[in-house]
This record gives C-alpha cells, sequence and structure tokens, in this order.
C-alpha cells in the first residue's frame, strides 16, 4: 500500500514532515540546497536580523555530552542568530525557490523592536518566502536587548509582538518559536492564538549549563577562562518537547511544529502522535549529516503502512485521548514484574536496582537467576528500565502471573 507522507502545516504543503530547523545548517543557501537534494521538505533558515543589528559571536560555541558511552546525548550552544543580515537572507530565499519550487522555503527572525520585526517581515515576503518562524524563545539570543526568550517568557510580550509580525505579513503564515522555559507553555501559545498568527513551534533549546573543568573550575565550553549558559538540544530534551507539544495540542487549537530531540523516525512519530504537523531537527543532522531524512522517510512510511494508515494525516494526534491529569489515571489495575529466565543474563543489575532504589521484591540467588517476590513487588516498573537484555523484564497484570 503506498502511503502519501505529505501534510499541511498552516496552509502550506510540505512533501513530508520533516524540516530542517533553523541553525547551523540552514545558514545559507549551498547548505539548504544540500538539504533539500537529501529528501528534507523544508528548511526554516537560520535566525537573521536587520543590517544595523550587531551579531558578536565567540568561539568554541559548543560542547556536547556524553552518557554510558554515548556520545552527544546533550549539545550545549551559546551560538547567537546567523552573522548573516536580512540582506543575504533576501538572495537566500531567491535562489531557493527558484532552484527548489516544490520546497518550503522559511526564515526565522528575530527583532529588537516593532520597526525591525515589520521590515523583516516585509523584505522576506518580497523575496518569495513561504513562511516566516519568529524567535521568542532563544535562551542566549541577546535577552539584554529584550530579545529572544526575553519575550517568550512573557505571555503579554508574546501575545503584543506576534501581533506586529502578523499585521505586517500580508502573504504568508507566521509561526512563532516557543521557549520550554515558562511556568505554563499552554499560556505563551494561548497568546499566541490571540495574535492571530498562524501556529507555533515547540520548543527551543532549554537552557542549561554543561558542565565544569574540574582542573580549571571553568564551565563548559571555555572563552578565554570564562562560560556562560547555553541552550540545549538533541536526545536529552525530547522528554521536556513532547510534554510540550502534548500540552500546547490538548489546550490549544493551533498547529503545531515540533522540535528537540528527533534523532529517529521513532521520534517523529511520537510527536505527530501527540499532535504536531511537521517535525525540525538540528542536532542529528549536525552529527550524521542531511542524509539521515532519508531513513527518516522510509522508517515513516514503513510504520504508517503496517499500522494500515494511508497518510500522515491519519497519524496527528491518535496519542492524545491517553494522555490525562494524574488524578485521571486508573487506580484498579495492578501489574508485577515478570522475568523470562530464557532471557535472564545473570548480571544482577534489576536485583541492586529494586533493592536500593525500589520495594526489594527482586531476588537473586546461587544460581544468579533473577526472580520476583510477587507480596513484594508492586509494579513500579524501574527494574525494567535498568534491564540491558530487550524483553526480559516485563510488566503483567498480576492476575496472569
Amino acid at each position: 500500500m503506498a502511503v502519501d507522507l505529505s501534510v499541511n502545516f498552516c496552509g502550506v504543503r510540505f512533501e513530508n514532515p520533516f524540516v530542517l530547523a533553523a541553525a547551523p545548517p540552514t545558514d545559507n543557501a549551498d547548505m539548504v540546497a544540500r538539504g533539500f537534494e537529501a529528501g528534507w521538505a523544508g528548511a526554516i533558515l537560520k535566525t537573521t536580523s536587520v543590517e544595523s543589528e550587531v551579531v558578536s559571536l565567540v568561539y568554541p560555541m559548543m560542547v556536547g555530552m556524553d552518557l554510558d558511552g554515548r556520545r552527544l546525548a546533550a549539545l550545549e550552544n551559546i551560538d547567537l542568530i546567523s552573522e548573516r543580515h536580512i540582506d543575504q537572507v533576501e538572495k537566500d530565499v531567491r535562489r531557493l525557490k527558484k532552484e527548489f519550487p516544490k520546497k518550503v522555503v522559511a526564515a526565522s527572525i528575530m527583532g529588537g523592536k516593532k520597526e525591525h520585526w515589520e521590515e523583516l517581515v516585509r523584505r522576506l515576503e518580497a523575496a518569495g518566502v513561504d513562511l516566516i518562524e519568529c524567535s521568542f524563545s532563544c535562551p542566549h539570543g541577546m535577552p539584554e536587548k529584550g530579545m529572544g526568550s526575553a519575550v517568550g517568557q512573557s505571555p503579554e510580550l508574546t501575545e503584543k509582538t506576534a501581533r506586529w509580525v502578523k499585521e505586517a505579513a500580508k502573504r504568508v503564515p507566521v509561526i512563532i518559536k516557543l521557549t520550554p522555559q515558562i511556568a505554563d507553555i499552554t499560556a505563551a501559545a494561548e497568546a499566541v492564538k490571540r495574535s492571530g498568527a498562524d501556529g507555533v513551534t515547540a520548543i527551543n533549546t532549554v537552557k542549561g549549563l554543561m558542565g565544569v573543568d574540574l582542573d580549571s573550575f571553568v564551565p563548559y565550553p571555555n572563552v578565554g577562562g570564562y562560560s556562560t549558559y547555553g541552550g540545549i538540544s538533541g536526545p536529552a530534551i525530547k522528554p521536556v518537547a513532547l510534554r510540550c507539544v502534548a500540552e500546547i495540542a490538548r489546550k490549544v487549537d493551533l498547529p503545531i511544529s515540533a522540535t528537540g530531540g528527533v534523532t529517529t523516525w521513532r521520534d517523529a512519530a511520537e510527536f505527530l502522535l501527540l499532535g504536531a504537523r511537521t517535525v525540525q531537527v538540528c542536532t542529528e543532522v549536525m552529527r550524521h549529516g542531511f542524509r539521515v531524512v532519508e531513513d527518516m522517510i522510509d522508517g515513516l512510511a514503513n510504520y504508517l503502512e503496517d499500522k494500515g494508515l494511508s497518510g500522515v494525516e491519519q497519524l496527528i494526534g491518535k496519542a492524545l485521548p491517553h494522555v490525562v491529569e494524574h488524578s485521571h489515571l486508573p487506580r484498579d489495575g495492578r501489574v508485577r514484574a515478570h522475568v523470562d529466565p530464557e532471557k535472564c543474563i545473570r548480571c544482577g543489575v534489576c536485583y541492586v536496582a529494586c533493592r536500593d532504589g525500589g520495594h526489594q521484591a527482586m531476588e537473586f540467588g546461587p544460581d544468579r537467576l533473577a526472580r520476583v517476590d510477587e507480596e513484594k513487588c508492586v509494579g513500579c516498573g524501574f527494574c525494567t528500565t535498568t534491564c540491558p537484555v530487550a524483553d526480559c523484564l516485563t510488566l503483567r497484570p498480576a492476575s496472569v502471573i
């Protein structure tokens, strides 16, 4: 069965839901062109500004976090917006639309005052852009100038600034990129809706500090003996992004473009199931190149076919009915851990985890085979997250054990 990967987002047709996020991979037309050739349906050009805005970058600007042997479980950057101002981005838009008329060419903008936002919109529309994304959310994007997350953390500023942009736009949809650094992201999304803007992107990077060099005492990245807070991206922030997308989808009637921690088609499918219509990717592209989209496209198409779904549109939001408040979770079913003795490798990891982090329900006898004391097991599930063997430890209803 052939499946339709195309999706409509804010009235713009994407040939598939995979979009290059506003980031280093979209900082010039040559790079974006290679991305389009690889199969990306759209690209958000790296955030630009008016020519008078001074963008002063520092180096090094990136540092990664490794976890249990996995490289780049998270990436921190202290990059700012693009050094390439609107005059150069206008040229990129014209070139890309000429060479790739069926691809979605979008641009990300950031302004310090109303006139700058309006000018950026007018010039991009004249250049032929398909969609405009506004960065109200960069955690290190010059907040001292009232830009970036300084806007996104205030629903009032979000509504006012989004309205400036939307009123200036005569032809193209406007979407607002939201920050997770706010007590209630749905309040920001509601502000976007009141402004008249067309959709939201969720989420931008999460403000953080990656670590400290224990010899020099300088946090990472070390810039001449100093450091600062940066934006965390990569697999580590996926749970935060999923939560934000789900909250917005459940409470605010706006199209959502999801971003944050997408590394595989499975990640993308999860965001779609929680209500996103497109999925933006950055860190995974920076690490493995533009061609990662090939596996994403093939994987999503195969998944849809396996599920008997004819297209992406049928997938969007199917998980939302299963997301409820804690007080609405069912409390009448009980589960217990179950060990498959054929798969148990007798490592003892589950025993230690349950003994020191659970309910002391795991037994580990002389034969080193893990066993469950059903009288003590409450079915918390912690042991299943620590077992190194797939499907060795599972949770089953208490009545069938």
